[in-house]
């Protein structure tokens, strides 16, 4: 059994691709740099090791799995494709940002 992904660049383009659910992020994207699409020449990366994976609004770290994702088989998932040197610390920022604010996320709905 296969996942399909369909990759969004940030330009808008896209394009689809087959993997095992046994790959990870980090697979994904060495896959994608060996791969490249050539309509996708003027984005080209220089390295596999900054492209990142953007599931859901969040990135994906290499180590995860599509498996550990629970992603459909036989359906197409959409994730973004991004060149990014460094990930952000999982919700580190926003909590450091309400505790300094005294700021919380919630809202009223009337």
């Amino acid at each position: 059994n296969q996942i399909n992904l369909r990759l969004i660049l940030v330009s808008g383009k896209t394009k689809e691709f087959l993997f095992s659910p046994n790959d990870s992020a980090a697979d994904i994207a060495k896959h994608v740099y060996d791969n490249w699409p050539m309509d996708w020449e003027e984005e080209q990366v220089s390295s596999p090791n900054i492209l990142r994976l953007i599931y859901q609004g969040r990135f994906l770290h290499g180590n995860v799995t599509l498996g550990a994702l629970k992603l459909p088989f036989g359906k197409t998932t959409v994730m973004h494709l991004v060149a990014r040197e460094t990930l952000p610390e999982p919700n580190s920022q926003g909590q450091r940002n309400r505790e300094k604010t005294g700021e919380s996320n919630c809202c009223v709905i009337l």
